[in-house]
């Protein structure tokens, strides 16, 4: 019997008076902000942060900066096998997705889904399986077949009428660039996306995001000091307008002020060749609280989670998926 998955999406506005949902990951950026007792002071100084970082970008027209307000939409995507009326469900991703609202023209600009990128899977994969799969080898390697389900989920979600229905372009995903890898800068200028940086040879993120069907480019936007990795379908520069960039910019870049201080913080730009360093010493932290090592061990109990109520439980019905699996 074939193995057919439908998806359902939820939504919550991400604003002061968020509360995280019992299913969402906590290790995301917005769950992990909205906790303890400095959580409404977390979301406000967060969101004004976006907003500023939006307005300096979004500069022409703009001569008070404050012509734009971001808000945002988290959107969680809930995963069926074979129909919701199965018992078969599982959290899959969740994704933040902008409007921009023009104060000039009161008028609404729809931004990119993607931002703030997070799931389950890829918990389980880099958590779970792949230290596991490290644990007695001297030279780090990634299994056979590392992130190819994960890969074919995304993909079925991006290709399926549900996404289509709700999202007129395809998915934008900035995280940060990897640690692993040195760039270079190649001499192309963005005017919003900024300096581009390339590097030898694709790290680990890369080559699993690949699995998912996107290909990377590395930029650094303007008064930015280190470059983000963008992954994308199509064509990056020439798909999106300026300000749907500058939403998915302004976004990422607050979260990654916040949660990698060391390398989106610092306080000196990247040059000509760059590598970034979490062990970075001059950088400065932002009025946000949180607990840094709280977060890096829930994912791997989130990790956990899955393989033990959807890795393990339907191995064989994902493997003839994937296997079955076509766009």
């Amino acid at each position: 019997m074939n193995t057919e998955l439908t998806f359902e999406l939820k939504s919550i506005c991400f604003d002061e008076k968020y509360h995280p949902a019992d299913s969402t990951r906590l290790t995301t950026n917005f769950a992990n902000l909205a906790r303890g007792a400095s959580r409404q002071q977390n979301l406000r100084n967060t969101l004004r942060m976006i907003d500023k970082r939006f307005n300096d970008l979004a500069h022409w027209d703009n001569p008070e900066g404050g012509r734009y307000a971001v808000e945002l939409e988290i959107i969680s995507v809930e995963m069926y096998l074979n129909g919701k009326s199965c018992d078969a469900s599982f959290p899959l991703i969740e994704i933040l997705k902008p409007s921009i609202l023009d104060k000039a023209t009161n008028k609404y600009i729809d931004g990119i889904a993607g931002n703030s990128f997070s799931s389950y899977v890829r918990d389980y994969d880099f958590s779970v399986l792949l230290p596991e799969y490290n644990l007695q080898r001297t030279e780090f390697r990634t299994p056979e077949n590392f992130g190819d389900l994960h890969g074919k989920l995304f993909q079925e979600f991006v290709s399926s009428n549900v996404y289509k229905q709700r999202f007129y372009k395809q998915p934008v995903i900035c995280i940060s660039a990897s640690t692993s890898k040195t760039y270079e800068q190649t001499g192309n200028q963005h005017p919003v996306l900024g300096t581009e940086y390339q590097q030898s040879e694709l790290s680990s993120t890369d080559q699993y995001f690949a699995k998912m069907g996107m290909k990377v480019r590395f930029f650094m936007p303007p008064n930015s000091v280190a470059p983000f990795a963008f992954y994308f379908y199509g064509d990056l520069l020439n798909d999106y307008s300026n300000l749907e960039l500058i939403g998915t910019i302004a976004t990422m870049e607050t979260f990654q002020k916040i949660y990698r201080p060391e390398i989106y913080n610092a306080n000196s730009a990247a040059g000509k060749l760059y590598q970034p360093s979490l062990k970075h010493q001059d950088y400065s932290l932002t009025q946000i609280v949180y607990d840094r090592e709280e977060r890096s061990q829930l994912a791997v109990k989130q990790g956990k989670f899955t393989e033990e109520h959807f890795i393990k439980p339907y191995k064989h019905v994902l493997q003839q998926w994937a296997a079955e699996f076509a766009i």
